[in-house]
């Protein structure tokens, strides 16, 4: 028992005198990495961790060397989308207001097709089947090209301006069948290319975004009767138009509000507005009629919809626009002839995508979902950043 007393004992000193050893040691490698980090650049050493510190205090061998990576090894995870790219992709003027001293200029090209079928009797029917009077049919198709020009300029944080002139090419041919005596089928092509009714717009952020409370914004439009009114455009002795318009022909004025959620991940948008057309007098005989006071009909609209961005650079968004026509009244000689309202609803789709911090690319698409609404509207859009203010 004697001789493993000993021992157990001659091995606590030794551990004892070990342990002795290593605590040294430590300190010395203490020292040596306080005063290598006094005289290194920290920047360099920023993020490294303590086997990066070691390694740039201690000599490494050439093969630990070469497995060591020249970079950092994956990549740093993207930014979260803003609410600014979010929103790239919805509806033109419903987007988050320009900053203060930032201009935007904005060159967009839009095509819209639509076509129409169109059957009419005018006469009497003595039993089914058996017509007298004329029957005429006619198939129309219409095409509109239209570049515009629009500038956009932020006042303050919470109002900007704007102003859109756009240029307009119109292509219409339609085909027109006649049951008289004998029938007659006409085809009319009409061709017109001038400037488009002008534009301005002021928006105003009513609130400071808040989390995910709405952001409202309230907007007036005016819209000028620069293009070339449908008054304007000749007629053959029969009253059949020998061309085509460019605007409407009327002055008019949109108040209305749209509205920013954000949801994350995305953004739900919308907005209400009503258009009233100033009315105005005529006073010109066209086709054999003379045509007194006008009053189009004036038009409540609106929309809803989302907008989702997949990335910083890439968003989309979906959506409904609708907008309802009130009836327009006219003299025509000594009666007043009023038209039918109408129902103008159609899907929409936007996408974005961001070239650079001061260019994106933006495209929308429109389906007709009533049988007033245009077949199809393709638009494509290139808003550019101006920072006016250095």
């Amino acid at each position: 028992m004697s001789i493993i007393a000993a021992e157990l004992a001659a091995q606590r000193e030794l551990i004892a005198k070990q342990n002795a050893i290593i605590a040294k040691q430590q300190l010395a490698i203490d020292m040596l990495v306080q005063k290598q980090l006094a005289n290194s650049d920290l920047g360099a050493l920023r993020g490294a961790g303590l086997g990066g510190a070691m390694q740039a205090i201690a000599p490494v061998s050439r093969e630990t060397t070469q497995m060591m990576p020249d970079a950092p090894v994956g990549e740093a995870p993207p930014p979260e989308p803003t609410v600014q790219s979010k929103v790239e992709a919805v509806p033109e003027g419903q987007g988050v207001l320009t900053p203060a001293g930032r201009m935007v200029l904005d060159s967009s090209f839009e095509y819209t097709g639509s076509s129409t079928n169109r059957l009419v009797f005018r006469g009497i029917e003595l039993v089914p089947g058996i017509q007298i009077g004329l029957i005429e049919a006619s198939d129309a198709d219409r095409t509109t090209l239209v570049t515009t020009l629009a500038a956009r300029y932020g006042l303050t944080n919470r109002l900007e301006v704007e102003a859109r002139a756009p240029a307009l090419y119109r292509w219409d041919r339609i085909e027109v069948a006649q049951q008289r005596d004998e029938g007659i089928v006409r085809t009319i092509a009409l061709k017109e290319r001038d400037i488009g009714d002008v534009e301005f717009a002021l928006r105003y952020q009513l609130n400071r975004p808040r989390g995910q409370r709405p952001i409202w914004v309230a907007n007036l439009r005016v819209k000028s009767d620069t293009g070339k009114s449908p008054f304007e455009v000749t007629y053959d002795e029969f009253g059949v138009a020998t061309g085509l318009s460019t605007g409407s022909g009327f002055w008019a004025v949109q108040p209305g509000v749209s509205m920013l959620l954000p949801s994350d991940p995305a953004v739900i948008f919308g907005s209400l507005g009503y258009l009233y057309h100033i009315p105005r007098n005529i006073d010109r005989t066209i086709g054999g009629a003379f045509i007194g006071r006008v009053d189009p009909g004036d038009a409540i609209s609106g929309n809803l919809g989302f907008g989702f961005a997949l990335n910083p650079r890439f968003s989309f968004s979906m959506g409904y626009r609708h907008s309802y026509i009130f009836p327009s009244t006219q003299e025509i000689g000594s009666s007043v002839e009023r038209s039918n309202r109408a129902q103008v609803g159609s899907f929409t789709f936007g996408m974005s995508y961001r070239l650079s911090p001061r260019q994106s690319v933006n495209f929308g698409f429109e389906f007709g979902a009533t049988a007033d609404a245009p077949d199809v509207a393709v638009s494509v859009r290139f808003p550019l950043g101006i920072n006016l203010r250095k």
